[in-house]
């Protein structure tokens, strides 16, 4: 296998990473939008559910590489951690319009996006 089909096979790793990272923060999303509709839950509880998602959903996504990459664990999981929130930012950017409604715990969410990739690949 050459250079090229050896960075190529990563990139489509990644790709298809966070492609199932977002498929599965889509279906969590939709069942907690399922149980604020169903039991009302109040803001605290929704903003707290949300960001257990983006832990759970990027801890799996740094365990799932570290699996598949065997050396250097922790860095693959921190990278799917930081990809994932540098996707999360751009989509709120572009949903938003801006940054006033994104920045206020922007560095809170990247740490802990972050935090939980490595700790996944750790683990793997």
């Amino acid at each position: 296998m050459g250079k090229k089909d050896f960075y190529m096979d990563k990139a489509v790793f990644v790709i298809k990473c966070m492609l199932g990272a977002y498929v599965l923060t889509a279906g969590l999303l939709l069942l907690l939008a399922f149980m604020l509709y169903r039991f009302g839950l109040s803001e605290k509880v929704v903003s707290v559910c949300i960001i257990a998602i983006y832990i759970l959903v990027t801890f799996f996504a740094g365990l799932l590489a570290g699996k598949r990459e065997g050396k250097r664990k922790y860095l693959w999981g921190l990278a799917m951690g930081v990809l994932y929130f540098g996707i999360l930012v751009v989509v709120s950017l572009v949903v938003n319009k801006g940054l006033e409604d994104v920045a206020g715990n922007m560095m809170t969410v990247f740490f802990l996006c972050a935090g939980s990739g490595a700790l996944g690949g750790m683990l793997a």
